[in-house]
């Protein structure tokens, strides 16, 4: 196992992520725990000592389980990360209670890393808002040592991150965002990780496999990559590009099963960061995916000054090739809770002025029908 330094931490270059653990007959909440017993088990002998888990993975089931397995052990002998659910608007007057509960589910008396969970438009205001004292209370706790580093996980845009950071950031010693090859552009992933390492912030990953969609490649495109490393499998590809990316420090994996966890802890014996050509070959790669499904919009906002909606229409098709690419998600949802509801797809009345003026030729009108149907489905 390599290992990256942290302050003065020895962190294992891969996390345990336990928001997709081994469940029973499909059912998310039922968690395998003897399944998860043998996957730590081996995980610690390989040499992991990170395990990250949160209030609301599993269906409020993965804290207690991680907290009984990561119990078989030594305190010192892994570092245990959870997050303040700040996902849900109901948790913002809940903090401490909610905080108390974690340290009983986990079964400790202190969180080696906790983080403001999910930044995003839906709820920076609350996050920042004093009336609910979350990062008073927080900073607490960090006093008393019952959380050792305070952090904050982000799925929002750029500007959001921003304004958390303007607040907040001479205390944030860390910040988890979703990073890989296909979000490097898709998703802005690239200004986000170049922001926090300007400001000095350790980048953790999230999604580096993009929900499984970076895991299994079709063979033509494996046979583009094999000519560089004939051995590597699509996994390792996309964590070699993490490897490459300056201020990653923490690369977080949601293993299933026990195959996945064996062969991406073998990547992991290993720092080899891709190449000028294998870099440009992958991020070639995933503009042809993106190509494929996404609209090609660059928000000239041309759109814009035709629509009598007052739509902001550039933002709306982004969250439009986000939920189509993904098939569904939570994405694009959550960030339309920040927007006014006569401000989204379905408030497009199809009268196509801003198609007459789109450089690009797109079915904006069609589009927008199409992402109204899908979000009400």
């Amino acid at each position: 196992m390599i290992y990256r330094d942290f302050q003065d931490l020895k962190l294992s270059a891969l996390g345990m992520g336990a928001m997709r653990l081994p469940v029973m007959a499909g059912d998310d909440s039922a968690i395998d725990e003897a399944a998860t017993v043998e996957m730590v088990a081996y995980a610690m002998k390989k040499g992991i000592n990170y395990f990250d888990t949160a209030w609301g993975y599993h269906g409020a089931h993965s804290e207690e389980v991680m907290g009984r397995v990561l119990g078989r052990y030594p305190r010192e002998s892994f570092y245990l990360a959870t997050k303040f659910p700040g996902y849900d608007l109901s948790n913002m007057d809940r903090v401490e209670e909610i905080f108390e509960e974690q340290l009983k589910k986990c079964g400790v008396e202190y969180f080696d890393f906790y983080l403001f969970h999910n930044v995003c438009e839906m709820n920076i205001d609350a996050y920042l808002d004093e009336k609910y004292g979350i990062y008073q209370y927080l900073m607490k706790q960090k006093e008393t040592g019952r959380i050792r580093h305070l952090g904050f996980s982000a799925h929002g845009s750029y500007e959001v991150m921003k304004r958390f950071l303007e607040a907040y950031g001479s205390e944030m010693e860390f910040c988890q965002i979703q990073l890989n090859y296909l979000d490097w552009s898709f998703q802005g992933a690239e200004a986000k990780a170049e922001l926090l390492h300007s400001r000095g912030i350790p980048v953790w990953v999230m999604e580096p496999l993009r929900g499984g969609r970076l895991a299994v490649l079709p063979e033509e495109t494996m046979g583009r990559l094999r000519k560089f490393r004939p051995e590597e499998k699509a996994p390792a590809w996309a964590f070699r590009f993490l490897q490459s990316v300056p201020g990653v420090t923490m690369i977080l994996s949601g293993m299933s099963d026990f195959q996945q966890l064996q062969e991406n802890i073998r990547t992991f014996e290993s720092d080899q960061p891709l190449q000028k050509e294998e870099m440009d070959t992958v991020l070639s790669i995933a503009d042809e995916m993106l190509g494929k499904t996404a609209l090609p919009c660059t928000a000239c906002h041309y759109c814009m000054s035709h629509c009598p909606k007052q739509l902001d229409i550039p933002a709306l098709l982004e969250l439009y090739n986000e939920h189509c690419f993904t098939g569904g998600g939570f994405l694009a949802p959550m960030a339309l809770m920040a927007v006014p509801k006569d401000k989204h797809p379905d408030a497009c009345i199809g009268c196509r002025s801003c198609e007459a003026v789109c450089p690009q030729r797109i079915k904006i009108s069609e589009a927008m029908a199409d992402f109204a149907a899908k979000l009400e489905a």
